[in-house]
């Protein structure tokens, strides 16, 4: 089989899209290359979803734990204690240990049934778990930009006349995100690495359809030799990696564009002479 054949086989295998079974011999870099990447589409899912979600989820985390109001800073420094407090695999493990417990007909709410199976599925299960994680992360990391956000700033706003909403989008939120940004970039970085835990936890992969992670794991029980399937999974997170570094870089040199200097790129001066 040509390697052209077996991208058009394997390469969208993991959402149903390809052949139905997965090859049992005769495995080649193509094969092992073809179908990880096949498997990084969950990855990516996962990661992508979950940054989206958990980034407005962790903003009113943090200006709920920056608020006077007992009632609502209370259970956000709870919630953000709990999620970064315990680790993800356990959570992973208590979530889908609660999500089971359900009634697989679903939930009687005032006569209406909910459905609850679909929780059990990693799809959604799984990504609820990375979304509550990262959001308690990135609310801690929101929340130290906020109380760094220049007196100045805030003063200058008030003799502008701005107050309320008006302050807290065009002078505080840009402020939070353009202090919060460096670490912010380093918890994207290390939620998609987190994203590989999923095969770990006790969320199914159906029908074979897993993530980078599962495809590896199977490739090494085949072939008997891990040192190619695992560097594989290692250098497309890599390639992922440098990825979110340069889309992150643009975002935070849109946030600093105001700054003295911002944008000048760095460029190598030797020097010659001491």
């Amino acid at each position: 089989m040509s390697c052209a054949q077996t991208f058009a086989d394997y390469a969208l295998r993991s959402i149903g899209i390809g052949a139905r079974g997965l090859p049992r011999t005769d495995f080649d870099l193509c094969h092992q290359f073809v179908l990880i990447g096949s498997g990084l589409i969950w990855n990516l899912y996962f990661g992508i979803l979950a940054l989206a979600v958990g980034f407005f989820l962790a903003t009113a985390l943090a200006l709920a734990k920056a608020s006077d109001n007992p009632w609502l800073r209370r259970p956000a420094e709870a919630f953000i204690f709990v999620f970064r407090g315990s680790p993800l695999f356990i959570q992973f493990f208590l979530a889908y240990s609660a999500v089971v417990l359900l009634p697989r007909e679903g939930l009687n709410v005032l006569g209406v049934t909910i459905p609850t199976a679909w929780l059990a599925r990693a799809w959604a299960g799984a990504l609820i778990v990375l979304i509550l994680n990262t959001a308690a992360y990135s609310a801690e990391i929101f929340h130290g930009g906020l109380r760094n956000v220049p007196k100045g700033d805030l003063e200058a706003a008030e003799a502008y006349g701005l107050s309320g909403w008006s302050r807290f989008r065009r002078i505080v939120w840009p402020t939070m995100l353009r202090l919060s940004w460096p670490a912010y970039t380093n918890e994207a970085i290390f939620l998609f690495h987190a994203t590989t835990l999923v095969f770990f936890s006790a969320f199914p992969a159906v029908q074979q359809m897993g993530d980078s992670l599962y495809y590896a794991s199977y490739l090494a029980d085949k072939t008997f030799n891990p040192f190619v399937a695992y560097p594989i999974v290692a250098g497309y997170f890599i390639l992922l990696t440098l990825g979110l570094i340069a889309l992150f870089g643009v975002v935070n040199r849109r946030l600093n564009r105001h700054l003295p200097g911002a944008a000048q790129r760095l460029r190598y001066r030797p020097k010659l002479i001491r």
